[in-house]
């Protein structure tokens, strides 16, 4: 009878457990969430900043006015896709810029994993909104 209970126990443990694995509907939240951090450091640091997006992650980079420089500071640090996830369109790497004033070229980012997907968009203004 112990046994018993204890192999139950153990599977209520076991079932608990979360996957380790963020569902794709958080990983979109997440980069929308740096790409509005993004917008806003490009406004209150009067300077470009550029998101790029490829098969395997996203990275910042600021204009200082004569190159990009890498944005490694804070929220700022290269991320990696959890693994399985998948980004459309990668080819050639999606890349936002946000101007001073806040605003970017329009870009649509999607984001799949397990038959589920979230579309990450940036609009004109320079707002992001995830779709899905």
């Amino acid at each position: 009878m112990v046994v018993a209970i204890i192999g139950l126990a153990a599977g209520a443990v076991v079932l608990s457990v979360p996957d380790p694995k963020p569902a794709v509907v958080v990983e979109a939240e997440r980069f929308a969430a740096r790409l509005v951090r993004a917008r806003e450091e490009a406004i209150l640091t009067n300077r470009p900043v550029a998101v790029d997006a490829t098969a395997q992650g996203y990275a910042f980079s600021a204009f200082d006015g004569v190159e990009w420089a890498p944005l490694t500071e804070g929220p700022f640090g290269p991320e990696e896709w959890t693994e399985g996830a998948t980004v459309s369109p990668v080819e050639p790497p999606t890349r936002v810029v946000f101007d001073p004033s806040g605003v970017a070229d329009p870009v649509r980012l999607t984001l799949s994993r397990d038959g589920r997907s979230r579309t990450v968009e940036v609009d004109g203004a320079g707002e992001v909104r995830v779709d899905g």
